[in-house]
């Protein structure tokens, strides 16, 4: 067995890197080889949707021993010039499957395009008016200096800035101790007299 990563770069160059490679020989070449550009474009479907099912796949069976091993033998099968596995993968099994639903699958990707636009579009309503929200924020909080600065500047006696959060005092108000402050900054009690 292969380690993982050995595994992933020789998936990587002999199911993507050389099937490109050849497919850009055959576009670029000037004979027009329709057999071998069908060969490729074939291939490319296959490799489409089994990727796309490999995302959720591979959660349920990428436990199995020699998982990555027969994943990369199944890459390799399908482009050999000797096997010829895309033509059959693809007029066996995809083609009969695909022609029979077709129409069925059309009509579902045209729904997740339609769901797709409008959860797009909520996506983009609801961040421009979070935006928007947030620049009127930043923007008065950027207007007001003066009233924030001054508030904040001001030093309150403490007890009044007590009285301002907590309300009065209920022993303090109607006699009893109350605290005074006294020209040196500290607060005394006081016996009021009755």
């Amino acid at each position: 067995m292969l380690p993982d990563f050995v595994l992933r770069i020789l998936l990587l160059v002999l199911g993507y890197l050389y099937p490109a490679f050849e497919c850009f020989k055959i576009v670029e070449s000037n004979r027009g080889d329709n057999e071998q550009l069908r060969f490729w474009c074939q291939y490319w479907i296959i490799v489409a949707i089994l990727t796309a099912f490999e995302r959720i796949g591979d959660i349920f069976v990428s436990w199995l021993p020699l998982y990555s091993e027969l994943k990369l033998s199944f890459v390799i099968y399908l482009w050999n010039s000797n096997t010829k596995g895309t033509t059959y993968v693809y007029e066996t099994l995809l083609k009969p499957f695909v022609r029979g639903h077709e129409t069925e699958i059309d009509q579902r990707f045209s729904e997740l395009a339609a769901r797709s636009g409008d959860l797009i579009k909520n996506y983009v309503q609801n961040a421009a008016d979070k935006g928007q929200s947030m620049f009127l924020e930043i923007m008065q909080f950027i207007m007001v200096p003066s009233s924030r600065k001054t508030k904040s500047n001001q030093k309150m006696d403490p007890l009044k800035r007590a009285e301002a959060v907590f309300g009065p005092d209920p022993i303090f108000t109607g006699g009893g101790d109350q605290a005074r402050r006294t020209d040196d900054g500290r607060s005394r009690l006081r016996r009021s007299s009755k």
